[in-house]
């Protein structure tokens, strides 16, 4: 496969307004890389293109859509087709989770998680892959997490989730491959971004690593033909070798325990 390029390609990445999809913005521009930039938030967004084209000279086209929206990937596709664009580099960042037991949630909220986390992958992969296959060149990354590797009561459908997009992500790796297109998963961990402010501060343990770790990784990866890397040394070690080899019903207990509410400690009077 031939080296990545990344000057005058075309990149698309959802959920770009903030955290882990600005970040990926933002080291695709520096490395020369025109960018289509989709979130719901169109503020955001323009501000982001605004100051990409500004600093680095690349074209940044902001669109506002909920790709949890049925529908929003061909409405996506007609856009980009008015535009003139044409993706080169995928980036299926876009995505929530919640943190609660499935009995206490809203079942609409829980469809539009999978709707987005699942659904808006799988059907952005598919309306832009074929022509990345056609023209025998193109890079899919899709942002998976550490909680790919194993349930997480509490967490149960967002990891169900991940789990969908390591797996869809590995398999299309090695359909892909010989075409000349690459595919990637990441596996973040914590990441210090806003996630846990819809997911819910309980959801959160451990130390963060910064979105921008989070790209760096994930594009090595994708350099070097990986079909998944998981961001950080210790989450690797956890999502690959702890989570195999230890009985699975000590894994799902440990990950409830990790995302269990934490009671207040009382502060002195």
């Amino acid at each position: 496969m031939e080296k990545m390029t990344y000057r005058g390609r075309t990149a698309l990445v959802t959920g770009a307004s903030t955290g882990i999809g600005r970040a990926f913005a933002t080291e695709l521009a520096a490395r020369g890389t025109d960018l289509v930039l989709v979130a719901r938030s169109r503020d955001k967004l323009e501000a982001l293109a605004a100051d990409l084209h500004r600093r680095h000279g690349v074209r940044a086209d902001a669109i506002a859509l909920d790709l949890a929206r049925p529908g929003a990937a061909a409405d996506l596709g007609g856009r980009l087709a008015d535009l003139g664009r044409t993706v080169d580099i995928l980036v299926n960042n876009a995505g929530f989770g919640m943190h609660g037991r499935v009995a206490d949630a809203d079942p609409a909220r829980l469809r539009e998680q999978v709707q987005l986390n699942v659904t808006a992958v799988l059907d952005l992969t598919t309306t832009w892959l074929p022509a990345m296959v056609a023209r025998g060149s193109g890079a899919i990354v899709n942002v998976a997490s550490t909680i790919s590797f194993q349930p997480v009561p509490r967490m149960a459908v967002y990891g169900a989730s991940k789990a969908f997009v390591l797996s869809f992500s590995e398999a299309l790796w090695a359909e892909a491959r010989s075409a000349g297109v690459r595919v990637t998963a990441i596996a973040p961990g914590q990441t210090d971004t806003p996630f846990f402010e819809t997911a819910g501060e309980d959801a959160s343990f451990g130390r963060r690593r910064t979105p921008e770790q989070v790209v760096a990784t994930a594009l090595r990866a994708l350099e070097r033909g990986a079909p998944s890397a998981v961001d950080g040394v210790l989450n690797a070690l956890v999502a690959r070798v702890a989570t195999r080899l230890a009985p699975r019903r000590a894994v799902i207990g440990i990950a409830e325990r990790a995302v269990r509410p934490r009671r207040a400690v009382p502060r002195p009077a």
